[in-house]
């Protein structure tokens, strides 16, 4: 069995006829067994709202709040080490390599982002402002400071934040560029995919290119808005989807896109941000470390 996550995810019970909080947690999360949540009520792991330990015979009742610690037994570990770029009081930003998750979230529980700056840096407060995908390599930054939290969550609320990625894409010399793509994205099948909708346009990407490689080319993409998989739906629509996407322009079949090969790593990285710090008022500005291999 893994360590538990440090910090417990929370649950708002659900409407229901149960008797229990054990016997609604069962029925929330089937693929855990009576037995192992009886386990873990019995080693606190189980929590109400003032993080006081419910036992078996916790009565049940809509809307209360109950904090759990999620463990994932033989959790697989992630090969690739992340990079601390910057600490201070108030932010803590850090490269995350490719195929390691920012939160918790699946099969991965400890080899998360969030776990491992966690342990590393004593500092169980930490709260990602921003994620990125799995598959995706790049600058990651954190809160350390629940005081300053909101205002540095705004930044990205309000689009005040400028981000730069970086991606390698087939070759598109029919078209002129630097360029700005625009599409309407709305949710697809299966439920975690985007498509390109009818409609206004809802999202938008600068569009450059940085390097050309024969039938390969390093693109600079700066997001204006920020779209679930934006990024890899305007490439993909563009007939330049990224390369080793198991999602777009065509969904592998599942046994392939959840088999890790880390040889095959999306080729897309978060590379840099820049803002005016909230607190200090300075301008400040992240650059990651990481480069994609052609």
């Amino acid at each position: 069995m893994s360590a538990p996550s440090p910090r417990p995810s929370t649950l708002h019970l659900p409407p229901g006829d149960w008797s229990s909080v054990l016997d609604c947690l069962c029925a929330r999360f089937p693929a855990i067994d009576r037995a192992t949540w009886l386990e873990r009520m019995a080693r606190g792991r189980v929590l109400d709202a003032d993080m006081v330990p419910i036992d078996a015979n916790q009565p049940y009742r809509v809307g209360m709040r109950v904090h759990y610690f999620r463990e994932v037994p033989d959790e697989t570990p992630v090969p690739f080490e992340e990079r601390i770029l910057h600490v201070d009081e108030h932010l803590v930003v850090a490269d995350k390599p490719h195929f390691l998750s920012v939160m918790p979230a699946g099969e991965y529980v400890n080899e998360t982002l969030l776990a491992r700056l966690c342990k590393r840096l004593g500092n169980t407060d930490l709260v990602p402002i921003h994620r990125i995908d799995r598959l995706t390599a790049g600058l990651v930054l954190f809160s350390a400071n629940r005081e300053s939290r909101g205002a540095y969550q705004a930044l990205f609320r309000q689009r005040e934040i400028a981000k730069r990625y970086e991606a390698i894409c087939p070759a598109l010399p029919h078209l002129d560029f630097p360029l700005r793509r625009s599409l309407c994205m709305v949710p697809a099948e299966p439920f975690f995919l985007m498509r390109e909708g009818e409609g206004e346009p809802n999202s938008e990407t600068l569009i450059e290119v940085l390097e050309r490689r024969g039938d390969l080319w390093r693109y600079g993409l700066s997001p204006i808005s920020g779209k679930k998989h934006q990024l890899r739906l305007h490439m993909a629509t563009l007939g330049a989807g990224i390369c080793n996407d198991p999602f777009y322009p065509e969904l592998l079949e599942r046994r392939e896109r959840e088999a890790d090969d880390y040889a095959r790593p999306l080729k897309l990285l978060a590379r840099g941000l820049r803002f005016r710090d909230p607190v200090s008022g300075a301008l400040r500005e992240f650059e990651s470390t990481l480069q994609l291999d052609w």
